[in-house]
């Protein structure tokens, strides 16, 4: 579980990056979950996006794959989801 100072530190992480991926009419397919599972495992952490032609909520599709993938929710902010799942080796120090 992170705390909020971690959760404030991953989201500037994430304010510069892509979004890594969409979720679309199909919704949360085993394609959807192998390719964020594999994402975070190289990346730690992800964005992704929930376009409109997707049938679950937003906020459903953050907690499936938080989930399915082992992973935190660091935000959700209209259809974008940033997931952080730390790696072995973390590439990402957190604060304390």
């Amino acid at each position: 579980m992170l705390k909020g100072k971690q959760k404030c530190y991953l989201r500037g992480l994430a304010n510069t990056m892509p979004s890594f991926f969409q979720v679309g009419k199909d919704g949360l397919s085993q394609t959807v979950y192998d390719t964020v599972r594999k994402a975070l495992i190289a990346n730690e952490l992800i964005k992704l996006n929930v376009l409109k032609t997707c049938e679950i909520e937003v906020d459903e599709v953050a907690k499936e794959l938080a989930k399915a993938t082992r992973s935190d929710v660091v935000q959700i902010i209209g259809r974008t989801i940033v997931l952080y799942k730390p790696a072995k080796e973390p590439k990402i120090v957190l604060p304390k």
